[in-house]
């Protein structure tokens, strides 16, 4: 049974990470980074699970959702996992053949054993007191927020990162799917290409904490699956569910930042009358729209933002909210089938994008344009979309991360390619490069 205990942490809400990652095989940190981001909507500071009492790995794609269900009817607690991109398999008659060094399953839940919710500097610890006594929850806790032991920094040796393809063969794809959008085939798709190391040796929990320190984002994720790590700097939140209402926050515009405030602010308004980066948000509000009406009460969805202009620490970003209340009987699942995959990652129509991302892309997506996220024991939930993040699998030492961007019939494939670059540029920061 599910049992809560309060606490009041210092001013600090600094976790001692290194201590929970060396002492589980599953451990999920979610921060809000809230000082930096002050318009987000999370609830918390920061959210961690650890210890996996129970899990739902699948790799068949076989009765996937029903599985899902199935698990998450029998919890009715706190669940943390994630869902891969390929999972469109299953609610499109679609499928994937592009490589895949990565090797993550299509989906993984575990019921963890510990969560620590911190709110400000309230911490409430939950375990299960069926797999966990009081005394080893209250060691989590305190071992948590206990000091850590600095080591001293040993440099690794460099990362090489190779493009998955050429710069020209980018702009060649950019330019074959801009045929098929004057063709009318879509009015959009997001194109991806990938950069990965096949012999990368590194530390994740270090390669995050660069990766969140220079980032700052409001979905930053740390996640070690066993041997399946998830080190996460996202800006995007997929959906999210609070009681009866669900929203969805996609991004489509990015524009870079500067130093210099009085240009950094003209930036900001460039990104919010650019035309091009407007109709390319606009096309996937009314996709959203669309997804969410089919779990939506007559007449609740509603745009509450458009073309809001937010601020990271590397980038400006063109958000909109679109929000619903749903309708009776609805489950978690049906939720997802109904929004999954989150259409600022595949384009529109969504089907006809999502082939012609097969057809294009030459790395399968995997979790990357996935989502991570968490299902509280009342039902709600929140998860992110899995964008700005490195993949590692420690077992064959393969680390992969992808960029994007949303192609249109203006688009301009030099452009694409600049703004892939700003879009990585955390991520070849990081790693050295």
């Amino acid at each position: 049974m599910l049992q809560e205990l309060k606490y009041t942490a210092s001013q600090s809400t600094d976790i001692n990470i290194e201590w929970l990652n060396s002492r589980f095989n599953k451990v999920c940190v979610f921060d809000s980074n809230e000082k930096y981001n002050s318009k987000n909507t999370l609830q918390f500071s920061k959210l961690i699970a650890v210890c996996s009492a129970e899990e739902l790995t699948l790799n068949d794609r076989k009765n996937i959702f029903e599985q899902l269900q199935e698990f998450y009817d029998k919890r009715k607690g706190w669940l943390f996992g994630y869902i891969t991109y390929d999972i469109k398999n299953n609610i499109e008659h679609l499928h994937s053949e592009n490589s895949d060094g990565l090797g993550f399953p299509l989906l993984h839940f575990f019921a963890p054993k510990v969560v620590l919710e911190i709110i400000a500097n309230a911490v409430s610890v939950f375990y299960d007191d069926d797999f966990i006594s009081k005394e080893d929850a209250e060691e989590v806790y305190y071992m948590s927020f206990s000091a850590k032991i600095e080591k001293e920094k040993q440099e690794l040796p460099g990362i090489k990162i190779h493009s998955k393809i050429t710069k020209q063969e980018y702009i060649n794809s950019v330019n074959a799917l801009k045929q098929h959008i004057h063709k009318g085939d879509i009015y959009e798709v997001n194109f991806c290409r990938e950069y990965y190391s096949q012999n990368a040796k590194i530390n994740p929990l270090e390669v995050y904490k660069k990766l969140n320190e220079i980032s700052r984002a409001p979905f930053a994720t740390y996640c070690k699956f066993d041997t399946h790590y998830v080190i996460g700097a996202s800006p995007e939140r997929f959906i999210k569910k609070s009681g009866n209402k669900l929203i969805s926050q996609p991004i489509k515009g990015t524009i870079k930042r500067s130093e210099n405030k009085i240009e950094d602010e003209e930036l900001k308004q460039e990104l919010l009358n650019n035309e091009k980066e407007r109709n390319e948000n606009i096309m996937i509000v009314d996709l959203v729209r669309n997804d969410l009406s089919r779990v939506a009460t007559r007449g609740s969805v509603h745009v509450d933002e458009l073309f809001g202009i937010y601020s990271f620490k590397q980038v400006h970003q063109m958000i909109s909210t679109i929000s619903c209340e749903i309708k009776e009987n609805t489950s978690f699942t049906d939720i997802l089938k109904s929004t999954f995959p989150m259409g600022s990652m595949t384009g529109a129509p969504k089907v006809s994008a999502m082939k012609l991302i097969e057809q294009y892309e030459t790395t399968k997506r995997g979790l990357y344009s996935g989502a991570v996220g968490y299902i509280a024991p009342n039902g709600d939930f929140d998860f992110n979309v899995l964008i700005r993040s490195i993949l590692y699998n420690s077992e064959n030492n393969y680390l992969s991360f992808m960029v994007g961007s949303a192609i249109t019939g203006k688009a301009d494939a030099e452009r694409e390619y600049e703004e892939c670059l700003l879009k990585g540029k955390a991520m070849f920061e990081v790693l050295g490069k």
